[in-house]
This record gives structure tokens, C-alpha cells and sequence, in this order.
């Protein structure tokens, strides 16, 4: 996308007018990895997806494919935040589920009324304010105002009767499905009846009552990685946010994340992200 680095990687909120200084005006599809959304207050555009764009409210899904084709005069705001940001509000562990607007393959934009538009700005600035501050509850907040910012579009989403036509509902299914087997691996890492299968796609596949070979080519039509990936990635996933926790040493979270010897998660986490646990307990800043 041609913008710096976020200043946390769980995270991030922009103006568009300073996001666009150095953004590509012309953006050809690529793989979208996180949940976006973007408010915003003027400007105008040739694309986005392919279509023209007239909502205020837009909105971005994990997996999605994205495009764009604007001009730079657009302005208001954009925040997107991945599987880490979630992680920290055990509410949201079926985040999906919640908020269904994010299954959509082809994300609808919504057109707020301006006092609802008024709303959201006010969510987004505060946002902003917090991601920006030395506050050390920063995310606590950040966690409070997205919250609200989401069960604003939630209702817009719910007013809509939106009605998909076959096609997507087979891609929503697909997404759906794929959510299904990411939430099935996060509740299997702590809580495993079966520990040495926790970590092969076969066991989610027969959980969700599928075969193997389906369910590896739909993650991977949905998410352009295989099942054993998205599983490896989850753990990581929950071992970094094990290993935030002071009181837990590597060698216990092994055990608990059912390796059976601490050598063999140190060796599978510096594959998976190339410093080792401890390398990571020691270094990790918020």
C-alpha cells in the first residue's frame, strides 16, 4: 500500500489525508488480511473493487480480495486490526458470529444518517486520541470504542435486510466455515481433549464433519494458506499472549500448548516467527 509501518502491530488508526500523501492512488487486488473500516467524510473516487463508491461506512473482511482506483482527495478516517487485537477481549472469541457483516465476501458499505455519521466520528477520534497517548489503559479504551463503533454498523447492518444471492451465500458459507475451524483451534489449544491431534487439520475436519481434503481447500480458497498453516499461526497466536504473562515461563507454556518437550516448541516458535519464546518474553513491547 506505500503507508508506514502501524505503530502497533495489533492495531492501527490514520487520517485518510495523511494516509493518502504517500498511498498508491491505483492498487491492484491483493489478498486483504484484517478487519477495516473506514469512515469517510468527503472525496471523491473512480473504484473500489471494481464499483463506484457513493457510503460514508466501509468496511473490509479478513481474506477479502480488495482493489482500488481513487483520487486523492478523500477524507476521514480508516482503522484496521487483525486476530491479536481480538485476542485481548475474550468477548469476542466469535467475533464473526457477532458482527456477520464481516462474513460478506463482497463487504456492503452502508451511508449513515449524519447524526449517526457524527457518532462514529466522535468514536474514531477518540480512537485516535487513545492510540496516540501515553495512556498505559490505552487499548482498554481502544477495545471500549471499537466496540461501540461496531454495534453501530451492526445496526445499520441488522436495518438493511441485506439479501445475498447464491453465490454469495456459497462464499459466506465458505468464510463461515473457515471461522468455525479458527475458533474450533483456539479452544482446543488450552482446553484439548486430545492433545496430540490438536495440531493436524484432520481432527478439526472431523469435528466439523467434513473431510480432510474439503476442509484444507476451502481455508485455503479463503484464506490463500493451507489448514496446517492457520493452525500453526493460532498457536503462535496464543503463545505470544501466554508469554506476555510474566508469571509463565517458556517451559511451562510448552506444556500447557501440549508439547510434550519445551525444545520442541522453542524450535517450532523460532520457525514460525524467528526469535525464540524467551527472545520474545525478553524483547516484547506493547
Amino acid at each position: 500500500m506505500n503507508i508506514p509501518q502501524p505503530k502497533y502491530a495489533l492495531y492501527d488508526i490514520r487520517k485518510f489525508e495523511d494516509k493518502v500523501k504517500t498511498e498508491n492512488k491505483q492498487q491492484s487486488a491483493f489478498r486483504h488480511e484484517f478487519y477495516a473500516i473506514a469512515l469517510r467524510h468527503s472525496g471523491y473516487n473512480k473504484a473500489v473493487n471494481g464499483k463506484p463508491l457513493q457510503a460514508n461506512l466501509l468496511f473490509n473482511s479478513p481474506y477479502q480480495v480488495i482493489s482500488w482506483d481513487v483520487l486523492p482527495e478523500w477524507k476521514g478516517w480508516y482503522l484496521m486490526f487483525g486476530q491479536d487485537f481480538l485476542a485481548l477481549n475474550p468477548a469476542w472469541n466469535h467475533f464473526i458470529v457477532e458482527f456477520p457483516f464481516f462474513r460478506l465476501d463482497k463487504s456492503i458499505p452502508f451511508n449513515l444518517a449524519p447524526q449517526d455519521a457524527a457518532l462514529a466520528d466522535g468514536f474514531f477520534q477518540k480512537i485516535f486520541e487513545e492510540y496516540h497517548s501515553s495512556n498505559t489503559d490505552k487499548f482498554q479504551f481502544i477495545q471500549a470504542y471499537t466496540s461501540l463503533l461496531l454495534h453501530l454498523t451492526k445496526r445499520y447492518f441488522n436495518q438493511l435486510h441485506i439479501v445475498e444471492n447464491a453465490t454469495d451465500n456459497h462464499c459466506t458459507a465458505d468464510i463461515l466455515l473457515v471461522s468455525r475451524f479458527q475458533t474450533m483451534i483456539e479452544i482446543n489449544i488450552i482446553n484439548a481433549h486430545a492433545p496430540e491431534k490438536i495440531r493436524k487439520p484432520s481432527f478439526y475436519a472431523g469435528e466439523l464433519h467434513i473431510h480432510p481434503n474439503h476442509l484444507n481447500a476451502v481455508v485455503k480458497r479463503i484464506t490463500g494458506k493451507a489448514a496446517t498453516h492457520i493452525i500453526h499461526e493460532k498457536f503462535i497466536t496464543v503463545a505470544k499472549s501466554l508469554l506476555k504473562q510474566e508469571d509463565l515461563s517458556a517451559k511451562e507454556i510448552a506444556y500447557k500448548l501440549h508439547f510434550k518437550q519445551p525444545a520442541h516448541f522453542t524450535s517450532f516458535f523460532k520457525k514460525m516467527t524467528g526469535i525464540t519464546p524467551q527472545q520474545y518474553q525478553q524483547n516484547h513491547i506493547l
